[in-house]
């Protein structure tokens, strides 16, 4: 389990149990307790990584990674529309200094952690100081946040207080563009950069290129892949799967039209970004969300696709719809499916 999470270079982990479905959705015989007790056993961790967004990936990773994507984080803070403008001038040195003895005592929540920052550093601005440790200290969310069947406050604590050891550059730009290309590729130069956020891949990609396979697609844009990658033939059948929210399939591209049709980002609004997708023979289909029962039941699954779906699609969908619920059933209570043309 955990070689996948590395395989994929870490699980999109904005929703605490989105990480348990794409693992699911991927890997035959998945028990969600076994990741559960990864989190638990810090063997994996809930970290700020690529795009400076929640990632579910191994110790190994956050400490060797996070040093990579730090001028993402620099960025990030830098033009944030909110604490940006508190922070300029402001030497975040000592700041950050206790701000990790504070967290290396005792996790903290975020509240937490602005009232001590208020306290020591009254007359800077606390939450943007809160929010630059966020982005300058390798900061992991620790269990129960994260934990299968149960839940709590995000807290934070560092990671080398969690894990023992300063995070430090044991990899390289070159070694995280070949793994993206592992787990993603064909990709061009600019997938890689919608993936990672970082720069100057152009001149990172160009030295690699001696190692790498090069195709064209139907736009003549330039793809790069790994020699020994695997490409099915494009007939080969592609089973129904149901994708959480933000899944990396999805943000993992620049161009996304290769999962997702056009038509159906239109008509949906994009909503494959930021609600379930359903993969049907590859590609996006339809989007799933879940209804809340008022008098307290199971929640629904409600599967939004085009109209014009096949019979034959349409029952694939509510199979592995159903086995999705079934699977979910161990975070609560769950009802059933139902498919929804959209107009």
């Amino acid at each position: 389990m955990v070689d996948v999470v590395e395989h994929l270079v870490g699980l999109q982990a904005q929703e605490p149990h989105d990480p348990y479905l794409a693992l699911w959705s991927r890997l035959e015989r998945f028990d969600p307790e076994v990741l559960s007790s990864a989190l638990a056993g810090r063997v994996v961790v809930r970290t700020i990584l690529m795009r400076a967004t929640i990632h579910l990936v191994s110790g190994r990773d956050c400490l060797a990674i996070r040093p990579l994507v730090q001028p993402v984080m620099d960025a990030e803070l830098a033009r944030h529309p909110e604490f940006g403008p508190h922070l300029r001038g402001v030497d975040l040195a000592p700041v950050l200094a206790v701000a990790a003895v504070l967290l290396a005592e005792g996790p903290r929540t975020g509240t937490q952690l602005r009232a001590a920052l208020a306290e020591r550093f009254p007359d800077l601005h606390a939450p943007a100081l809160a929010y630059a440790c966020r982005n300058r200290l390798t900061l992991v969310q620790v269990p129960p946040r994260g934990l299968w069947g149960r839940g709590g406050a995000v807290r934070t604590t560092t990671a080398a207080h969690w894990l023992g050891i300063d995070p430090v550059p044991t990899t390289t730009i070159e070694a995280l563009v070949l793994r993206y290309l592992g787990a993603f590729g064909p990709a061009s130069v600019a997938d890689v950069a919608a993936w990672s956020r970082l720069t100057a891949l152009g001149e990172v990609v160009e030295r690699l290129r001696p190692q790498l396979r090069t195709f064209r697609d139907e736009r003549g844009r330039e793809l790069f892949d790994l020699p020994d990658a695997p490409r099915p033939d494009p007939d080969t059948p592609a089973p129904v799967r149901f994708l959480p929210q933000y899944d990396n399939v999805l943000l993992s591209h620049a161009d996304r039209s290769r999962f997702v049709d056009p038509a159906i980002r239109g008509v949906l609004g994009g909503a494959p970004q930021v609600l379930g997708a359903v993969l049907h023979d590859g590609r996006g289909a339809a989007t799933w969300r879940l209804r809340s029962d008022p008098g307290g039941g199971p929640a629904t699954m409600l599967v939004d696709h085009l109209p014009g779906l096949r019979a034959g699609a349409k029952r694939a969908i509510l199979a592995e719809g159903r086995r999705v619920q079934r699977f979910r059933a161990g975070v609560g209570p769950v009802g059933d499916v139902e498919l929804v043309p959209t107009a």
